[in-house]
């Protein structure tokens, strides 16, 4: 696989651009020279010219390419975007102020995208509507369709979404392992790191002090799991706190579950206010109730996703620890194959 190139005779720059890269896991082609370079100008998959270089290599005319960085540590030079256009460079990355920017350019480099999953979130209307169960049954789904799947547990008072599915003993990481995470994160680090049965990678809450999920550590998982993933589930928790948003701005439908009663209604039109702050893909869920579904999402003023009748012994089988059913005539079980045909970018 081909490196990142970087060119440069200032060894004090050199330093810190190898520390980024190995921040980013990213090892790097060094040139001192032009003349050096010229064997990987075409095959590296980002070229970073140090400004110390700049007016040398834009000397012998390199041929136009794309993800070409000027990389200095002179803050606020006047001539930088000068040798910026010169070289052919699309940006002026500035050190110590630009590390994180340059992180992600060389994880990008190393790392590209392979999945590009969408992001869809599940919300109660109200506790105890069942949006937990849904997450976790919609990602079940994707994965037995073989779709790599990511379920996210963005609720720390739902109980843990291993338990639900009967996965509380499954070795690997969990939220309180994460939350000093700063930005990027491999994506393939991160399914390994995970609780991970066939296609389906969980990251779920431990047991015992309940931490709050920073808004970094969530936008961290998100968007690797949307470059290696094909599906990424989030279960939101009631209140819409900051790793709750992140999630939100990225998702590409949020579904709102709720209960069709009048209770159920009015504490999902609370829910939904908070939602419409972040996002504004959102369909209802109606649970089935002494409301018809229709008055459900005109009183809501929401669109469909479909409604979901009571299912016999869903209760039973989750409290002896087995994962939600889902065959092919369960209620939950058409549902989540229904919406899932629905989602062009996760098809298979």
């Amino acid at each position: 696989m081909d490196r990142p190139l970087v060119i440069t005779e200032d060894h004090d720059l050199l330093d810190d651009l190898l520390r980024v890269a190995a921040a980013a896991g990213a090892e790097l082609d060094v040139a001192h020279a032009p003349t050096h370079a010229r064997p990987y100008w075409n095959r590296a998959p980002l070229v970073v010219v140090g400004g110390d270089m700049a007016d040398t290599l834009a000397a012998t005319g390199p041929p136009p390419r794309d993800r070409v960085l000027l990389v200095t540590r002179a803050p606020g030079d006047p001539d930088a975007w000068r040798r910026c256009v010169a070289v052919g460079a699309q940006t002026v990355l500035e050190l110590p102020s630009a590390e994180r920017r340059l992180v992600e350019e060389f994880a990008d480099a190393v790392e590209p995208v392979s999945r590009a999953g969408p992001v869809v979130c599940v919300a109660g209307g109200r506790g105890g509507a069942g949006a937990s169960v849904l997450a976790a049954s919609l990602a079940l789904t994707a994965s037995r369709r073989r779709l790599r799947t990511l379920l996210v547990d963005a609720d720390p008072l739902g109980g843990g979404l291993d338990l639900l599915l009967g996965q509380e003993e499954a070795k690997g990481a969990r939220w309180p392992d994460l939350v000093a995470r700063e930005g990027r994160i491999n994506a393939a680090a991160l399914q390994a790191a995970l609780p991970t049965f066939a296609e389906l990678t969980l990251l779920s809450f431990g047991r015992g002090e309940v931490e709050t999920i920073p808004a970094e550590a969530m936008r961290s998982v998100l968007e690797a799991g949307m470059r290696g993933f094909d599906l990424v589930v989030v279960d939101l928790p009631r209140h819409c706190d900051h790793a709750a948003a992140q999630a939100l701005a990225r998702a590409a439908a949020t579904l709102l579950v709720v209960t069709a009663d009048v209770r159920g209604v009015l504490a999902a039109a609370q829910a939904l206010a908070r939602l419409r702050e972040h996002t504004t893909e959102i369909r209802a869920v109606v649970r089935s109730g002494v409301l018809d579904d229709d008055v459900v999402t005109s009183s809501l003023r929401l669109p469909s996703a479909g409604g979901l009748p009571d299912q016999p012994r869903l209760t039973a089988a989750l409290n002896r620890g087995d994962p939600p059913p889902l065959g092919g005539r369960t209620p939950l079980g058409r549902f989540c194959a229904s919406f899932l045909n629905s989602l062009p970018e996760a098809e298979r």
